[in-house]
């Protein structure tokens, strides 16, 4: 089993504390996973003489610091230790050493004079006192939530944190408007006997802090390693040419997903050497306009005003003359003639792209057609055919006899049947049926 406090790729550095069953501070660490660092200088030895005496230690989620290590003690990846705080003392685990502090705290621009200090390497007394104020983090959350409700404050509690020695307690909450915290910090005093402090943060951190699972399979980016929270419009989504819809765009925040700016660059870049999207064209059969754009292929998607029906995909190239030649006030020719239209009722297809039903519809009139093919009877296969004389017809030229004037019984009705007296019924013959079926004789007679 490997240890749940492991920030890097290197196995060998864990918790510092082990049990059999691997890591004791599994529980401790928090999600772990979440913005974690690999140290790619980890094996590469310094050829300057100027050590970094600075760490970055990880606390509970994405909560990181900087801390001197101003006592040289000898740390890695994974150590437990015990740090400066206000007040008494924080216990957490190094996640990243050497060089690579420095440019983090350059990145970052973290101060070195409000830099705190690292105590020692957490002892079994720390370690025994941290893991027994985080089994308690829980049922501290929904008491408090429980408070902030029965004094009706509009505010959600997401997330608990104890300080390492458990003298003060770190609530961390969202909220749209400003809230009145005066009896809400005495009646938290006095439920949980400490310190209280509070701290309000976005809906994007309220997300990085609990973490998940995104659209796209893999956990969230602002819970492994996305650092800073950019500012994402739905302008983002028109220049990628992508449906304005909330539920689509919207990430566990409940904000525009953070991955529409990843790709913007690209599009833009692409966008430069297109005519703008509001471009129209004065034709000889009327004037026609832009319904669609592909970005990679270097298309546009032409229509008549008329008849948005048919669509007529152009090259940038092209459009740029169209468009040159109507600045001198020439008309060009019709679409049609400058190219073939794509397949019929394009836009139709288009429209019922979102709905679910539109594959069982394809499979059932196919079906269907196959059914009126494969069925012998059809009515092109009746034509072909050579008509049959009626079956009446045949029997009566047989026979010689009229066919009977009949009309056959109806669904639903019994034909009448007229009954026969037994007057009327002729005597059996005993003589007729003797000549017929003689009666066999015994030949031991």
């Amino acid at each position: 089993m490997s240890c749940g406090c492991k920030t890097s790729g290197d196995s060998a550095h864990s918790c510092g504390t082990k049990s059999a069953n691997g890591c004791e501070n599994v529980n401790t660490c928090g999600n772990s996973y979440k913005l974690s660092v690999f140290d790619w200088l980890s094996n590469i030895s310094n050829p300057t003489p100027n050590r970094c005496d600075f760490v970055e230690v990880r606390f509970k989620n994405d909560r990181k610091s900087f801390y001197k290590n101003v006592n040289n003690i000898p740390l890695h990846i994974g150590s437990v230790v015990t740090v400066e705080s206000s007040p008494g003392h924080d216990v957490g685990v190094v996640s990243l050493t050497g060089e690579l502090v420095k440019i983090q705290m350059k990145k970052k621009k973290f101060s070195e004079e409000l830099s705190l200090k690292i105590y020692r390497l957490a002892n079994q007394k720390d370690i025994e006192v941290w893991q027994e104020a985080r089994k308690k983090e829980d049922n501290v959350k929904i008491e408090a939530r429980k408070i902030a409700h029965r004094l009706n404050l509009e505010m959600k509690v997401t997330d608990v944190e104890y300080q390492g020695d458990a003298s003060k307690i770190t609530f961390y909450y969202t909220a749209d408007n400003r809230i009145d915290f005066r009896q809400l910090i005495k009646d938290y005093a006095a439920a949980f006997r400490t310190k209280i402090d509070m701290k309000q943060i976005g809906f994007r951190q309220e997300a990085a802090k609990v973490g998940g699972i995104g659209s796209c399979g893999r956990e969230l980016c602002c819970s492994t390693w996305l650092t800073d929270f950019r500012s994402v419009n739905t302008n983002v989504a028109r220049y990628q040419q992508l449906s304005i819809n909330p539920q689509k765009l919207a990430g566990q925040c409940g904000k525009l997903k953070c991955c529409l700016n990843y790709e913007l660059d690209s599009y833009l870049d692409a966008l430069s050497d297109f005519p703008s999207s509001s471009t129209t064209l004065e034709t000889e059969k009327g004037r026609a306009f832009c319904i669609k754009i592909d970005v990679f292929k270097k298309k546009m998607w032409f229509a008549y005003v008329e008849n948005s029906i048919a669509w007529y995909d152009f090259d940038i190239d092209l459009i740029k003359k169209l468009i040159s030649k109507n600045k001198r006030g020439e008309k060009t020719l019709p679409l049609e003639d400058l190219k073939q239209p794509e397949t019929a009722f394009q836009s139709i297809d288009l429209i019922q792209e979102n709905n679910v039903d539109r594959f069982e519809r394809k499979n059932k009139g196919s079906h269907k057609n196959k059914n009126q093919n494969n069925r012998p009877n059809s009515q092109g296969q009746r034509k072909n055919r050579p008509e049959k004389p009626d079956r009446a017809e045949n029997t009566a030229a047989n026979s010689g006899n009229q066919p009977r004037q009949q009309r056959p019984p109806q669904v639903g009705q019994l034909e009448k049947v007229e009954a026969v007296p037994d007057a009327e019924k002729k005597p059996h013959n005993k003589k007729n049926f003797k000549k017929k079926y003689p009666p066999k004789k015994d030949k031991n007679a």
